[in-house]
This record gives C-alpha cells, sequence and structure tokens, in this order.
C-alpha cells in the first residue's frame, strides 16, 4: 500500500479538493442513487455544498480540514470537528475513486486517531443505502447508535478510563435544567439535545453555531452586528421589525428565489450580477423596467 500522511489542507487547496469531492461524492450517487441527479435527497451521499469551493474554503478556515496524500499525491480528505479535548466527530472523508479499495480508508481513521490522541469519543453519521460504509466503520470499531432511513448514527470510544475528566460532562441527563448567573465561558456542546431551551439575557458574543437544527426556532431582540451567516439552510424564515444600520449586510452567492420583502426601507441596496429573472417591484417587472431603461439610455 502507498504511504498515507495526512496534511492540514490550505486555503489554496480549495479548488483542487472540491473538484475531487465532487468526484466522490458524485461517483457515490451514482453507484448508491443510480444517477447523480438524483430525485432522492440524502444529503450523507452528496452533502450541502460538496460541489462548491466556498463550502471548502468555510470548511479549510472553521474546521479541521486535512488533505490525505499517497505517496505525496492528493487522493482525498478527511474534514472534522472538535470539541474540547476529548470529543471529535468526523463530518466528511472522501477519496477519489480510482484510489479505493486499497485500504487508504483504514489508514487513514488510525493516523486521524494517533492525531489527537485526547480524543476518547469519536461520532459519526452515513447514509444507510451505502452499505459500504456501514461494513467500513464497523469493522474500524463504531458502534451503531442511532438509525432511520435517512441515516446511521455511529460512536466510537477509545482508551476510556471510567469517569470522565473534570468540566466534562459525557451522556448527562440535564432535563428541566435552570443555569442562572452561572459562567459558562468557552464551554462546548456537541452531539447533544437542547431541543426547547431558553436563553434569555445571555453574553453569546465570539460563539460559534455549526451543524445546529434551528427548526422552528424564534430569534428575537438580539444584537447580531458584525456577525457572520455562512451556509445556513434558510428556507421559510422570516424577518420582522429587523433593524440593520450603521453597516450595510451583504449577500453572497445566495439563493433567494421567493423571497418576500415588505414595507421595508431598502435606501441605497444594490444588486449586482444577480438572476432577477421574475423579480418584481410594487407588482412590476424589473426586467421590464431595465429593458425600458436601457431603450431610453440607447
Amino acid at each position: 500500500m502507498a504511504q498515507i500522511t495526512l496534511l492540514q489542507a490550505r486555503l489554496e487547496d480549495a479548488e483542487q479538493l472540491t473538484a475531487m469531492m465532487k468526484k466522490t461524492f458524485g461517483e457515490e450517487a451514482r453507484i448508491w442513487l443510480g444517477t447523480i441527479d438524483s430525485h432522492i435527497v440524502d444529503y450523507n451521499i452528496q452533502p450541502p455544498g460538496y460541489d462548491s469551493v466556498h463550502t471548502t474554503r468555510y470548511m479549510i478556515e472553521e474546521l479541521t480540514y486535512y488533505k490525505i496524500m499517497a505517496d505525496g499525491q492528493l487522493v482525498g480528505g478527511i474534514i472534522l470537528t472538535l470539541t474540547g479535548s476529548r470529543f471529535g466527530r468526523v463530518d466528511r472523508i472522501f477519496i477519489d475513486p480510482d484510489f479505493q479499495g486499497q485500504g487508504l480508508g483504514s489508514e487513514v481513521i488510525r493516523l486521524v486517531e494517533e492525531a489527537h490522541p485526547t480524543v476518547t469519543t469519536w461520532d459519526l453519521e452515513t447514509s444507510p443505502r451505502q452499505k459500504g460504509n456501514l461494513h467500513f466503520y464497523e469493522k474500524m470499531g463504531y458502534d451503531r447508535t442511532f438509525e432511520t432511513e435517512d441515516e446511521v448514527c455511529y460512536i466510537k470510544h477509545i482508551g476510556r478510563t471510567g469517569m470522565a475528566a473534570e468540566n466534562e460532562f459525557e451522556a448527562c441527563n440535564l432535563e428541566d435544567a435552570t443555569f442562572y448567573q452561572t459562567n459558562l465561558a468557552n464551554s462546548a456542546f456537541s452531539n447533544s439535545t437542547l431541543a426547547g431551551a431558553h436563553f434569555s439575557n445571555i453574553n453569546l458574543s465570539g460563539s460559534k453555531f455549526q451543524n445546529i437544527n434551528f427548526r422552528d426556532t424564534l430569534i428575537a431582540d438580539l444584537n447580531l452586528s458584525g456577525s457572520r451567516v455562512r451556509h445556513v439552510e434558510m428556507s421559510g424564515v422570516e424577518f420582522s421589525d429587523t433593524t440593520i444600520e450603521g453597516a450595510p449586510v451583504s449577500f453572497e452567492r445566495c439563493e433567494l428565489m421567493g423571497t418576500r420583502f415588505n414595507h421595508c426601507k431598502m435606501a441605497d441596496v444594490e444588486l449586482n450580477d444577480c438572476d432577477i429573472s421574475g423579480m418584481k417591484i410594487d407588482g412590476v417587472s424589473v426586467e421590464e423596467l431595465l429593458k425600458v431603461y436601457r431603450m431610453v439610455k440607447q
């Protein structure tokens, strides 16, 4: 087998890694869904943004992203989320189809565990359609924890000695707990449920929310100035009585089809290089307005 090494991915690797990810997950879709453009939505086989260089850059910047090298040649990547010192998640792993079936995946998992020796709990999820993945992860010591028709969740414990370290809480039931005047600065929450939680009068400055289910959540009376909202699914979200002053908000590479702006102040708003087909202002087609404007300008 080739000599396998892991190297930290850099922003200049984004295009090459994106192309390889697109090739890999495209082949997975062909095998397990029958076609790359299948009507079946399976985000474990074709994860969000897998073909976007912008998503790749985000992951390189914000997550732990390794290039998989075989004898010095790029053959894939593995993306991790590390929580505290003991908990890790394998977000994505992909190996060029031309190099699969050679034992590279097993060596990559071993190298990741070796690179993060303090992590004693690893988790991940995969599609139940990917039968090869199920066999692979179970061979690597992962145990099934949850299974639906859309995903299979796994966990692996390494070198557990019994009690968690000080200030680390694992598999605890704190349902209906109340925290008042509590210092939780720099705390990490992962692989947990906070459904129905209520946060009020809380300082969350500098916090990160990644891979979170915020469905049907109320977000009100917040100061989000200077925050970044990236790679977020916002279908059906409603903004009302919201103020954007002092610094302009920018939308880049966003899909806003069908969005409605009603009774909004939009002075000095700019649209540049945008698809405005079907867009209307007060019922008037913007395309028709621009057509008339260009005719007059000529």
